[in-house]
């Protein structure tokens, strides 16, 4: 018993070092080496100001939705449409486990929203980014980072 506790806090203690809150300027100078600054016609300060609507910059971030679905990551991508969870129906258009998108390595996270904002929707597939960031001015986050 003493021994599947200690694998079992392990196992926490692994999944919490896997996970990583990013500093704003941080992931804004990640995202723009890795070519988000307009991508599709998006801002960098697009990309931050929604990653930070959806997930608080957090790289472990999982929510769950009404319909079963649920979002994974940064960028809170969903399970229903881009990632397989294998607990729910997916079209996995991203073609990874949704798991893959909870580690400080966002790199499968930004390939899969590059997916995402090709599609006709863009953006706008991200609720929180149509609320809180679209049509705004979005200077701010970026304003102060060494890019």
């Amino acid at each position: 018993m003493k021994a599947l506790t200690l694998l079992s806090l392990l196992g926490c203690l692994i999944t919490a070092n896997e996970a990583k809150i990013f500093s704003r300027c941080e992931l804004a100078y990640m995202l723009h080496e890795e070519g988000l600054d307009g991508y599709e016609g998006y801002s960098l300060a697009n990309w931050i100001c929604m990653a930070f609507f959806e997930s608080g910059f957090n790289s472990a971030a999982e929510d769950d939705n009404a319909d079963g679905s649920t979002d994974y990551g940064i960028f809170q991508i969903n399970s229903r449409v881009w990632c397989n969870n294998y607990r729910s129906p997916t079209e996995n258009l991203c073609h990874i486990p949704c798991t893959d998108l909870l580690s400080n390595d966002i790199t499968d996270d930004i390939v899969c929203a590059k997916r995402i904002v090709r599609d006709p929707q863009g953006m706008d597939a991200w609720e929180d980014w149509t609320m809180h960031c679209k049509g705004r001015d979005l200077s701010e986050w970026v304003d102060g980072c060494d890019l």
